[in-house]
């Protein structure tokens, strides 16, 4: 226990690592009917420069417009990805040798929540979400990541998008450090209390607080990316993307 909670602290800070041990015992405790989650909201500004160049031409780029063009062996549930479509959310998907080795999702104006009832609103019409960015494992130290976001970059770029908003889950150490490295702007955050049919949020962003007991209760989180274009000192990154 000692060297996982400092692992923990090392990778999450003290908070963050406290909130992830209270959601494993309280997941392993009742049988996941109650649990937390803590959110990172980010915003990155969708540059001009190629990311891959000429590298990783093995890899193709797919847009899978609709349910019907999911492959069965997908690892996403069922009621999720209808869920995703049924909002009008577009998935890319990075094939090697016809086999799925990545995607990523894209949504435009607003988000439900997958993990907790939340919704999430753009204020801005030049922006979109991004979320659910997926490279199995064996591919995770090559182009997949890359390549799919150099796809995105110029099916954003082409209807005048120009910030790609993501949030990340605060225990997930290694996205919380590519999306750092990438250069990405704060947003704002929120934490969620589950237990049964309740649900408590904290955040950053208004309403700041909110309780739900039933699934029509939902708080919605609104985000404006249009200030972050006045501001002289977001550059847009032109360094190689990693994660």
């Amino acid at each position: 226990m000692s060297n996982r909670l400092t692992r923990a602290i090392h990778e999450l800070g003290w908070l963050n690592a406290m909130l992830y041990l209270c959601d494993q015992a309280l997941t392993r405790c009742t049988g996941g009917h109650c649990g937390i989650h803590k959110y990172q909201f980010v915003a990155q500004r969708l540059g001009d420069l190629p990311l891959c160049g000429q590298r990783g031409k093995d890899i193709e780029i797919r847009v899978l417009p609709n349910r019907q063009a999911i492959p069965p062996d997908y690892p996403r549930p069922a009621h999720v990805l209808d869920q995703r479509y049924a909002q009008g959310a577009i998935s890319l998907a990075a094939y090697r040798n016809q086999d799925l080795i990545g995607f990523l999702w894209l949504l435009f104006d607003a988000c439900q929540e997958d993990e907790v009832r939340a919704r999430y609103r753009l204020v801005s019409p030049l922006s979109c979400w991004d979320f659910d960015v997926y490279v199995r494992p064996q591919d995770r130290l090559g182009w997949a990541f890359r390549r799919l976001w150099e796809e995105a970059r110029c099916l954003l770029r082409a209807r005048a998008v120009r910030w790609s908003c993501s949030r990340i889950s605060a225990f997930n150490a290694a996205s919380l450090a590519a999306h750092a490295r990438i250069g990405t702007v704060p947003l704002g955050s929120a934490t969620f209390l589950r237990c049964g049919k309740w649900q408590w949020m904290v955040a950053t962003l208004a309403p700041h607080f909110h309780v739900s007991r039933h699934p029509a209760s939902c708080p919605q989180l609104r985000f404006d990316t249009s200030a972050l274009d006045t501001n002289p000192h977001l550059e847009p990154p032109c360094h190689h993307l990693s994660k």
